[in-house]
């Protein structure tokens, strides 16, 4: 049995000319070979964020608790609005690509130029908007106490509103040495030391009769996290093992050190994606600006880098809906 090998017209293996399979030039087909492995790429990212979610479903932190912060609102507990914006101000872009390959189809500079300069911003805004999440998430919000088998507890007042370490800890004015490289085992340095002890935390608690502790562990009737009596959080707090402010990849204040892996990972990898879309949609902007594409007689890298646009637009619409809104 004998392959079939796709030639021109001069018997010739196809190679870019003329001859388009499916109505698509080659650069077109390379560039859709290649999202389709990216989608591959993603799809298993999001794959194993969903069977790590599922595994941990009644402890897993959530999103309305941890993605509350908007810009020049301190204080203000806005949930998921920033990032509703974020996602708003990315499909927005995509709107302005499509007018800038529909300018291009027709020819129009002008068009493409102001077209192509929105997307950029629009990308731009984005990565902005991503770092300051990164930065909020990073520093955290309220802090947590970490026990000794890795579980994390939060502290709530009254009312079952989550409070921050800094509004009862109990200061001790205990001296405390951060070890670095020099005086540190292996010349390995010790992460920046939180503000507060486990002691001074629990002896805040213990002066303030109106707080107690809430673990990680779901509520499947409220879809809150479960509130233990004050006379079950003392033996909660003899297990602390230490002080827990913001997340990283080794502790997370939010609940499972594997969301904060996840979110890291994911959105870094898809923030990668957006900043590298916008220094080609930069290249090509100058390049409409000087005239390359005039000259050519079409605009198609326009259209081209607009599929790669589509598709960070497409894969963060699945991002924000696995980690933000489910």
């Amino acid at each position: 049995m004998e392959a079939t090998i796709a030639t021109d017209t001069n018997g010739k293996v196809w190679s870019g000319g003329n001859n388009k399979p499916l109505g698509a030039s080659y650069g077109k087909m390379m560039m859709w070979f290649f999202i389709l492995s990216d989608a591959l790429t993603f799809s298993g990212f999001l794959a194993a964020y969903g069977l790590m979610r599922f595994k941990f479903i009644d402890s897993w932190p959530i999103a309305d608790e941890v993605f509350t912060h908007f810009p020049f609102l301190h204080g203000v507990h806005a949930p998921m609005y920033y990032v509703a914006l974020m996602t708003f101000i990315l499909i927005f872009s995509s709107v302005t690509m499509v007018l800038a390959v529909d300018a291009g189809h027709q020819m129009n500079k002008k068009k493409v130029t102001f077209y192509m300069l929105l997307t950029i911003v629009g990308g731009l805004i984005f990565l902005g908007s991503q770092a300051w999440e990164w930065k909020n998430f990073i520093n955290g919000s309220y802090g947590a106490v970490q026990l000794n088998d890795g579980k994390i507890i939060q502290f709530v007042n009254s009312e079952g509103e989550q409070i921050a370490l800094e509004s009862f800890a109990k200061p001790l004015h205990s001296e405390r040495v951060r070890h670095t490289k020099n005086n540190g085992l292996w010349f390995v340095a010790e992460p920046a030391l939180p503000p507060f002890t486990v002691n001074e935390v629990i002896e805040g608690f213990k002066a303030n009769p109106d707080i107690t502790i809430r673990t990680e562990k779901i509520n499947p009737d409220t879809k809150k996290k479960t509130i233990i009596s004050r006379d079950k959080a003392m033996a909660y707090l003899s297990n602390a093992k230490a002080v827990v402010e913001g997340a990283n990849l080794k502790v997370n204040e939010y609940g499972k050190t594997l969301f904060a892996n996840f979110f890291f990972f994911i959105t870094g990898f898809h923030g990668f994606h957006v900043f590298t879309g916008v220094l080609i949609n930069i290249i090509i902007f100058f390049n409409v600006i000087i005239g390359t594409y005039e000259r050519r007689g079409h605009y198609e890298m326009v259209e081209k880098v607009g599929l790669y646009w589509h598709f960070v637009d497409l894969v963060w619409v699945f991002v924000f809906t696995f980690f933000y809104l489910v």
